[in-house]
């Protein structure tokens, strides 16, 4: 009866049991949200439909190969140099080998752990410490060189763990100005702003730093004012946990908050400047723990040589290569929007057990060695769930219509097994099981990315280096809250996010109580 049962199994069924593991995405932060299933880069709506490039009519007579190249993306070949090259429509099944690791939080912590706990598993107390020394060191050579500060005093640990907690708190009250802590506004918060002066603070502000002073042996690098400190959290971040086969590569939002956004004026927006950095990030996504992080200066002297390409796609690529660097021989999967899709790349992963799925946009990757017949439009009326699939090697190039053309290159599914689609209106979609995996995982990074950016640290400095601090110091506050909800402590104090930040908060303030506010 349970065999009859199992046999049974709608696709529908079968789609929503291959991800079961992801449904954790609809309370990821305690609390629920909406999701962004309109947005283009994860939604297969028809507005994420990049391709302009229309088909050629083959009835032209002597346009034939010239006009088809022509409409090709640079890198594209035609068909006749596709077929030679070893793409064909005869289609062979594939099976990625066994995901070579285990996955899930590294260290057990006990159920008496706190928010505190977990935080300094990604900034311990020596990563603090030495906030306080260069801190020190600079206020003194500043006034050194401006003439002495009677109001300062050398910065203690205590008094550094509770500048931190003030500017963190911004995440949780969602205040812009951490200075409104001590005025007597809306965003006023009188039970902390007891803990440390204004004045005090300021000071601290002013003085703040991570590393003082270039070394000499350090280059020009942009960012050395915290290249030690993103080195430290990369290696905690890869330390602490192990992720799943599946992750993903992307751009996490790290925008303004929309609701902030449309009540500024004109004048206030105009005064803001323009981010000079893009943060790059390699997330599982079971789970939205952030693996890997890569920041990239856009202007300036960067890391790695990467500041001299101007090439979108060859950037990205090495970025990529960055992120992944620790993955070699674990056959984990990557998913990857359409800047970072390209056969080279995917080849060269392959080679290293990385396997590959990614978006393609004509405009957005670099469709080298692609078959050009997969990447132009056709006139001819398409129905909504039909694609068109060719192979090379285990790299296989699929067009799914779905209205629109959706394109995917992928060494990590089998293009002769089927998936679907599940829409809330139009219902079940047929689909390859590589669009089915892709749209799965990044609709939850999606969902997660929603609910996490609304925990971003508000505080908005001008300089480059404190901006990336801050960014990153959210990124490891939201990962400590994850491996919070995947331990003991979780089940014994079940705290929301916005609890769990408000929290930390106040033990990094050393409050007596730490209770969060119901």
């Amino acid at each position: 009866m349970a065999d009859c049962g199992r046999r049974g199994l709608s696709l529908l069924e079968e789609a929503r049991s291959r991800y079961e593991s992801l449904q954790i995405s609809d309370d990821v932060f305690g609390e629920s949200g909406d999701d962004s299933s309109e947005n283009p880069f994860y939604s297969t709506t028809g507005d994420s439909n990049s391709d302009n490039y229309p088909e050629t009519n083959p009835d032209d007579a002597g346009a034939g190969e010239a006009r088809s190249q022509s409409c090709g993306p640079p890198g594209s070949v035609s068909n006749g140099q596709a077929q030679e090259e070893g793409w064909s429509d005869s289609l062979q099944d594939l099976s990625v080998p066994h995901f070579q690791d285990t996955h899930g939080p590294t260290q057990k912590m006990p159920a008496t752990a706190t928010a505190m706990d977990f935080f300094q598993l990604f900034v311990p107390d020596n990563v603090i410490q030495n906030m306080v020394t260069q801190t020190n060191m600079y206020a003194k050579k500043y006034q050194e060189r401006f003439g002495s500060d009677e109001g300062w005093t050398n910065v203690t640990l205590a008094e550094m763990k509770a500048f931190l907690g003030y500017v963190t708190s911004t995440g949780v009250n969602r205040c812009e100005s951490v200075l409104s802590i001590w005025s007597s506004g809306f965003f006023s918060n009188r039970s902390i702003a007891l803990k440390m002066s204004q004045a005090r603070f300021e000071k601290i502000l002013k003085y703040f730093h991570v590393v003082a002073f270039r070394s000499s042996h350090g280059g020009s690098q942009g960012l050395y004012k915290i290249q030690p400190f993103l080195d430290s959290l990369k290696q905690s971040f890869a330390s602490s946990f192990r992720p799943s086969q599946t992750q993903v590569l992307h751009e996490p939002l790290i925008d303004e908050d929309p609701v902030f956004i449309s009540t500024c004026t004109e004048r206030e927006l105009r005064k803001r400047k323009k981010r000079k950095f893009s943060l790059w990030v390699r997330q599982c996504s079971s789970t939205g723990f952030i693996c890997q992080i890569y920041v990239h200066l856009k202007e300036g002297p960067g890391p790695d040589g990467l500041d001299t390409l101007k090439n979108k796609p060859q950037l990205h690529s090495l970025v990529a290569k960055q992120l992944c660097q620790n993955l070699a021989g674990r056959n984990a999967i990557i998913f990857t929007g359409p800047s970072i899709t390209s056969l080279n790349l995917f080849q060269e992963f392959e080679k290293q057990g990385i396997y590959c799925c990614g978006l393609l946009s004509t405009r957005k990757s670099d469709c080298t060695g692609l078959p050009q017949s997969m990447l132009i439009n056709t006139e001819a009326p398409q129905q909504r769930g039909q694609s068109h699939i060719r192979m090379r090697g285990n790299m296989s190039i699929i067009n799914w219509y779905n209205k629109g053309n959706f394109r995917f290159l992928t060494n990590a599914y089998s293009p002769t097994k089927e998936g679907v689609i599940i829409k809330r209106k139009s219902g079940e979609i047929p689909c390859p099981l590589a669009v089915e995996a892709f749209a799965a995982h990044l609709s939850y990074i999606c969902k997660y990315d929603d609910k996490y950016s609304k925990y971003f640290i508000f505080h908005k400095p001008n300089k480059t280096w404190q901006q990336v601090f801050w960014l990153t110091i959210s990124i490891a506050i939201n990962n400590a809250y994850i491996l919070y909800k995947m331990s003991d402590a979780y089940h014994v104090k079940r705290y929301s996010r916005a609890q769990f930040g408000e929290r930390l908060v106040k033990e990094l303030l050393d409050m007596d109580d730490c209770s969060p506010t119901q």
